[in-house]
């Protein structure tokens, strides 16, 4: 199983960018997905996640701001970031907590991480 990310790169003070994560590989279900983000020398925080029954939980910092829309069709996960600030920049990593099996147990996976950029 791998989580492939995509988008990401430089926007301005405002601007927009839209991130997506498509969980590869053969499993069963997919009890939580989401976005979390570390910026230079701070810890990696949550972002937004989404678990397998619609709730969804926004980081204060990003609330209003960004969405997370889900493809359950296709394992896909996407997080729209809009009117982004300097403070966003970090790089994003995707997570997913993934059953292999009915009723077996939660696997944690990570994205390899993409980097976001908002210049001033």
């Amino acid at each position: 199983v791998q989580l492939v990310e995509s988008g990401g790169g430089l926007v301005q003070t405002g601007g927009s960018l839209r991130l997506s994560c498509a969980v590869s590989g053969r499993i069963f279900s997919i009890n939580e997905m989401g976005w979390y983000r570390q910026a230079p020398g701070k810890q990696r925080e949550l972002v937004a996640v989404l678990s397998s029954g619609g709730t969804i939980n926004y980081a204060d910092s990003v609330k209003d701001r960004f969405i997370i829309p889900r493809d359950n069709t296709r394992n896909t996960v996407y997080l729209q970031m809009n009117s982004l600030k300097p403070e966003d920049t970090a790089v994003y990593y995707c997570n997913a907590v993934i059953r292999f099996t009915s009723g077996g147990s939660l696997y944690n996976y990570w994205g390899q991480g993409t980097h976001v950029t908002v210049s001033s």
